[in-house]
């Protein structure tokens, strides 16, 4: 296998960061290759490139470490881009789920759906077509492989405004199937599972047993009609209603639902839970990067994410299946738009990823995942022209909305507040 050169933009993230070096670590092959870690938040930054070089030490892995805060500095010639970006994540997702509630437009999450995530499609669209400008000149021929929300208006507006080739990449389907494992009282890894749809709006075509082949949908069937009302009761009542389970959780699926607030028990993130989880893992980073803590078993430990399955499969041409990826659908699944970005399983190997075709949807399914690939679309074009217009049409389409007034209000209340976040829309 060829060495290889990955570009990491976002490597400062204490969540996201030293669960990505611990696979890059533990990859097969990968020895020689040179990762290059990048952040504009240069504190942070030496601290990762530290915990980096201790990690490298400390499994053998015999990668080649490099960072910079410049990220032209380390693009020329990439093979593969990791990016994991977020500006002011939680001071701005924080408004972006009270304003609209100030309004009266009631969101379970705002992060990738309704107001919140338009909002944050409008802020971070932008940098990442910014990005992609420098690759388009540096490095041409890379494969960006993308882990920001949300996911799938990013990775539209990859596809349509630059020529970089692009993946997105979630781990919401091991949820889903996590879920499903519950409900029938059975190991993860026992079970198999084919799923199709968007990003956090996903569809569980099939359920087997992983060694016997057994159809576990109808034991599927009994034990969700049975469940605790409080386990998942919007994904549960999908199921009911739609025939498939749904994946990941009710709190994502709920961005994409107008109903959802009355029914999914989940309203808003818990911010203050997240940042003292954030807060912790960042101390145990800088104690092992100081080397002050061991990190010998935690370095072993996998993410289960797939970025580096695909890496490796692509330099070393691997044919492997990935469960779910985010790409432009291209008939994967056939009654939905061939431009649309969708999740589906694929086969990576020398020559890329290759999704899968599933075939259709059932029809109810398809007809709520073209309502969001239509207000998808306006989003990802009021993010990239700066048109207020097709901003509130984007708003209007959204089930989750269901008054013009608020719709109106709410927009413009958002686009001040973030201002200096839309250059585009000055």
């Amino acid at each position: 296998m060829r060495n290889a050169k990955i570009v990491f933009i976002g490597a400062g993230s204490a969540e996201f960061g030293p669960g990505c070096l611990r696979d890059a670590m533990n990859t097969e092959g990968l020895a020689g290759s040179t990762i290059s870690l990048v952040d504009i938040d240069s504190e942070a930054l030496e601290v990762m490139a530290k915990f980096a070089h201790r990690l490298n030490e400390v499994t053998g892995a015999g990668l080649k470490i490099e960072h910079t805060t410049e990220r032209r500095e380390v693009l020329r010639d990439a093979d593969f881009v990791i990016s994991s970006f977020a500006m002011e994540r939680n001071e701005l997702w924080k408004l972006d789920w009270k304003i609209p509630l100030k309004h009266g437009i009631r969101q379970v999450l705002g992060e990738n759906g309704g107001p919140g995530g338009l909002s944050h499609t409008l802020r971070n669209v932008p940098v990442l077509l910014a990005m992609c400008k420098d690759m388009e000149e540096l490095c041409p021929n890379v494969l960006l492989l993308n882990f920001s929300n949300p996911e799938s208006r990013l990775c539209l507006a990859v596809s349509k405004y630059s020529s970089i080739k692009a993946v997105g990449l979630c781990h919401g389907i091991g949820m889903g199937i996590t879920s499903v494992s519950k409900l029938l009282g059975m190991n993860p890894s026992q079970v198999d599972v084919k799923a199709a749809g968007l990003n956090h709006f996903t569809w569980m075509l099939s359920v087997h047993h992983k060694e016997t082949g057994e159809d576990l949908y109808p034991a599927l069937r009994e034990a969700s009609r049975k469940a605790d009302p409080t386990f998942l009761p919007m994904t549960r009542q999908l199921f009911e209603d739609f025939g498939l389970f749904p994946s990941p959780s009710d709190d994502h699926i709920g961005e994409y639902i107008g109903w959802a607030w009355d029914k999914c028990l989940h309203h808003g993130y818990d911010f203050d839970a997240a940042d003292e989880s954030r807060a912790k893992q960042w101390k145990m980073i800088v104690r092992m990067a100081n080397g002050e803590e061991a990190m010998e078993d935690y370095s072993r430990q996998r993410t289960g994410e797939l970025e580096f399955n695909i890496i490796r499969g692509v330099l070393a041409d691997t044919n492997e299946l990935l469960g779910a990826v985010n790409i432009v659908n291209n008939g994967c699944i056939t009654n939905l738009p061939d431009d649309a970005v969708v999740e589906v399983p694929a086969i990576v190997g020398g020559n890329g990823i290759n999704g899968l075709c599933v075939g259709d949807l059932p029809t109810g399914i398809a007809a709520m995942c073209n309502t969001q690939i239509g207000v998808q679309k306006l989003t990802v074009e009021a993010a990239a022209t700066g048109s207020r217009q097709e901003a509130l049409q984007a708003m209007l389409a959204d089930p989750v909305v269901q008054n013009y007034d608020a719709a109106e209000k709410c927009l413009d209340e958002l686009l001040s507040v973030h201002k200096a976040y839309l250059p585009r829309f000055a």
